[in-house]
């Protein structure tokens, strides 16, 4: 009996030893995860300052001093000062004033330093968001969330901002939009194929899910309900989504416009059935191509082949979203709105 005792205590010594020797690991790759994405900031940091200074010195020469050269000086420096809570949207209303300005109105130097302060900010975003996502990945995940290895930081944030040429963009178009992650009774989401109209027939195709902009009057439900009806022919009362349950800030050109869009995310489930075409509008029409039902394994199909799915973690997300629809309806409504990206 002690000999059992004694092997019950080795092997349950092993099993201390391997956890904690995975658990300083994971810690130290963490840790320097954080390291690259405190980095990735500053580098972004550090180009979004010096495209402030251009700006500063384009407001100079293409407006010579006048009322718009004053907007565009004073929109860098809102940009310079802003917190990192409102960095997002003094950015976006940066690149916005930007894409206005003509550039025969430059000079040829000033014309290539503005495109090279564009494309410098552009590579530091994406290096930002990978260093946010792979840190995400890790820090997300179960047992590191249980242990507490992430220690007491902060989760990195994205950082969105739109990527266009300051030569080809209309101002941002603010709105926000109520969408629906409509469900069947296997769990798989109604997703919509979709295209930029503007762009036509070789435009990039991409996976949405049901949902448009919220009207003039209009709860958050009553949108959301409304644009199920006239994107899928599905009858729903506002009282009968969840949500809303998830927020996503995104900017992006669609239509010829740059919008910047809050997007508001309810769930449901039903059984699943044939969307109907007979209410969609003429933009719909035009631009919707079709549809699916897809699971979480089929959604990584399509974004291991190229395609797009928006919300983008909403393969990862396609679980949590069948657990709260099948919630009781009070609980399920309680639960505070996660952003998502």
């Amino acid at each position: 009996m002690t000999w059992v005792l004694i092997a019950a205590l080795a092997v349950l010594l092993v099993i201390v030893l391997l956890i904690g020797a995975w658990a300083y690991q994971t810690a130290h790759r963490l840790d320097r995860l954080h390291v690259r994405y405190d980095l990735s900031w500053q580098a972004l940091d550090g180009a979004l300052a010096r495209r402030a200074v251009v700006a500063r010195a384009v407001a100079v020469d293409a407006y010579a001093g006048g009322p718009q050269g004053k907007r565009l000086a004073a929109l860098a420096d809102a940009a310079e000062r802003a917190p990192r809570s409102g960095r997002e949207a003094a950015e976006n209303e940066l690149s916005a004033a930007l894409a206005l300005v003509d550039p025969a109105s430059l000079p040829v130097a000033l014309v290539a330093e503005l495109a090279d302060a564009e494309a410098r900010v552009l590579l530091a975003r994406r290096f930002h968001n990978d260093a946010v996502r792979d840190t995400l990945a890790l820090r997300e995940r179960t047992p590191v969330r249980l242990l507490r290895l992430g220690g007491t930081a902060a989760l990195p944030t994205y950082f969105e901002i739109a990527e266009v040429s300051s030569r080809d963009a209309e101002p941002l178009t603010r709105r926000v939009s109520a969408r629906v992650v409509l469900l069947d009774e296997t769990g798989a989401v109604l997703l919509l194929c979709g295209s930029d109209p503007a762009i036509g027939g070789d435009a990039p195709r991409w996976w949405f899910t049901v949902g448009g902009a919220v009207q003039a009057g209009e709860e958050l439900a009553q949108a959301a309900a409304r644009e199920v009806a006239e994107e899928t022919g599905l009858e729903l009362t506002p009282g009968e989504l969840i949500g809303p349950v998830w927020r996503r800030d995104a900017v992006f050109e669609f239509n010829g416009s740059v919008m910047r869009s809050q997007e508001m995310f309810f769930v449901h489930r039903t059984r699943r059935f044939e969307p109907s075409t007979a209410r969609q509008s003429a933009l719909e029409r035009h631009y919707i191509h079709g549809h699916r039902w897809c699971d979480a394994t089929m959604i990584a199909e399509l974004v291991a082949g190229g395609e797009t799915v928006y919300p983008q973690q909403l393969g990862e997300l396609l679980a949590r979203a069948n657990e709260l629809a099948d919630e009781p309806a009070p609980r399920a409504q309680a639960r505070p709105v996660e952003t998502i990206r």
